[in-house]
């Protein structure tokens, strides 16, 4: 293996950081990667493939208004990253080191995602407001926290290899949701008998994903806090780097028309980000809803959503450094675009019936009668795993690529505030997306008319992007 071979960089070639330093070690740059290991399955496990569909199907009871209930929670996490977000990135500037950020919200992530045990079937409407509460605080965890290892990044890496390490970071999350998956298909979905003497009846396989999420947490969290160096302290106390650190960011949005490229990325990678971030959040719930899947379906699907997943990553990372962060953006959300078309043109009537009829492609109809046994075994089913896949092949790219974007664009002390900003960009409006997907499967009683509502998101995104540049701004004088 080469030294840049798996996306990390020794620092051998005499090349600096964006803040000026040497790169940090190879041990230091994996134990920062790995963060994403330790976030991924709680997206994977709890918000995509497991948990998400559990909750619509068995605690909601109802597939229709289980996504508009999950589309409201997830709107109001939206609303409180996009509130506190660039807030949060402007007092770590002023403070100084990025770690004590990361373990506060890590550990209200793992308190929430333990709290899931408690998510039983045929919930009461007390019980699912619980439920959506402990998911809101979990999602508030997860996203400030990745603020934070966000804004570590120029500080580890020369600026050539900017883009393989955070591809590879985002390949290692992959891999860990997939390792996360595999372990509850083999240990608690698929067996009879599932570990811990745990009771499907009561889904306890199902629910226990939350607790799993947090102890994986605990666990792979602890290199980046060991290994990887922080930002040292400024000396201010709590206080005033809160009233410097919104002053600055005061400043920093005063002085926006300055950075007009740099904000013009910045709404576009709002808008596409968007409709991201909602395919991601109703995928499972989508398909859970139109083919009847079982959670052991889900998680095969997941598995192989997330090896692609894994190799877009790796491969977008490589394209970033090869063609630029802009280019590899456009290539992903047109990919993006067309996975979701796909997805939409996929109808099926009559499920669990012997007169089923399925539409491919919106035109090409076929009858299933029955279907066939075992998985993936329909036409229907067939394209959408292939269009899943694509999803998943451009996914990576898109959100690593974007996350490189940042440190091409902003000035160098600068990089906190406008990663904070970067995470209002991802989330200003994400509450948006899951809300305009919650009301239109309300209004039109369709999941599919509520998903079809996201290809809005990515094709305005893929227009405000075209215009943006990628150079670094200077300094406003």
């Amino acid at each position: 293996m080469t030294a840049h071979a798996d996306g990390l960089d020794n620092g051998q070639d005499g090349a600096l950081t964006v803040t000026g330093t040497a790169p940090a070690s190879r041990r230091a740059q994996f134990s920062w990667a790995l963060f994403d290991w330790a976030n991924q399955p709680y997206f994977t496990l709890v918000t995509t493939f497991i948990f998400a569909p559990y909750f619509t199907s068995h605690v909601v009871g109802n597939a229709i208004r289980g996504q508009e209930l999950w589309g409201y929670g997830q709107a109001v996490a939206g609303l409180c990253i996009a509130l506190l977000s660039p807030v949060m990135g402007a007092m770590a500037d002023a403070s100084g080191p990025r770690k004590p950020w990361i373990l506060s919200f890590q550990a209200l992530c793992v308190l929430a995602c333990a709290g899931l045990w408690l998510a039983l079937p045929g919930a009461s409407d007390r019980d699912l407001v619980q439920i959506l509460g402990l998911v809101v605080l979990a999602s508030v965890g997860a996203e400030f926290a990745t603020v934070f290892n966000n804004a570590m990044l120029p500080g580890l890496v020369a600026q050539a290899r900017l883009g393989r390490l955070s591809g590879y970071a985002w390949a290692l999350g992959y891999l860990g949701g997939l390792v996360s998956l595999g372990f509850v298909l083999g240990g608690f979905s698929l067996p009879e008998v599932p570990l811990f003497g745990l009771d499907k009846a009561s889904h306890e396989h199902d629910r226990m994903v939350g607790p799993l999420s947090a102890i994986w947490m605990i666990v792979f969290i602890l290199p980046l806090m060991l290994f990887t160096p922080d930002v040292p302290p400024s000396g201010l106390g709590p206080v005033r780097a809160a009233r410097q650190g919104l002053g600055q960011l005061a400043g920093t949005l005063r002085s926006l028309r300055h950075y007009r490229n740099v904000m013009r990325f910045l709404i576009a990678r709002m808008i596409y980000f968007d409709g991201l971030s909602a395919i991601f959040a109703f995928g499972g719930i989508y398909a859970a809803g139109i083919f009847g899947w079982s959670t052991t379906n889900l998680g095969v699907f997941g598995i192989i959503l997330i090896i692609f997943a894994a190799l877009g990553a790796m491969a977008g990372g490589w394209l970033d450094d090869r063609i630029g962060s802009k280019r590899t953006i456009l290539l992903a959300v047109v990919g993006l675009i067309i996975a979701t078309l796909g997805i939409v043109s996929i109808t099926v009537d009559g499920l669990g019936t012997d007169a089923r009829q399925d539409t491919v492609l919106f035109f090409f109809h076929y009858a299933v009668a029955p279907p066939g046994e075992g998985m993936f075994t329909t036409l229907a089913e067939q394209i959408f795993l292939v269009f899943g896949i694509m999803v998943g092949m451009f996914g990576g790219p898109a959100q690593a690529a974007s996350r490189t974007m940042v440190s091409r664009l902003v000035p160098v002390n600068k990089i906190g505030e406008f990663y904070g900003l970067y995470a209002l960009s991802g989330k200003a409006t994400a509450f948006i997306a899951p809300l305009a997907v919650a009301l239109i499967t309300g209004m039109m009683q369709s999941q599919r008319a509520g998903i079809a509502s996201i290809l809005v998101f990515l094709s305005v995104g893929l227009l405000l992007m075209l215009p943006v540049r990628e150079e670094r701004a200077a300094p406003p004088s």
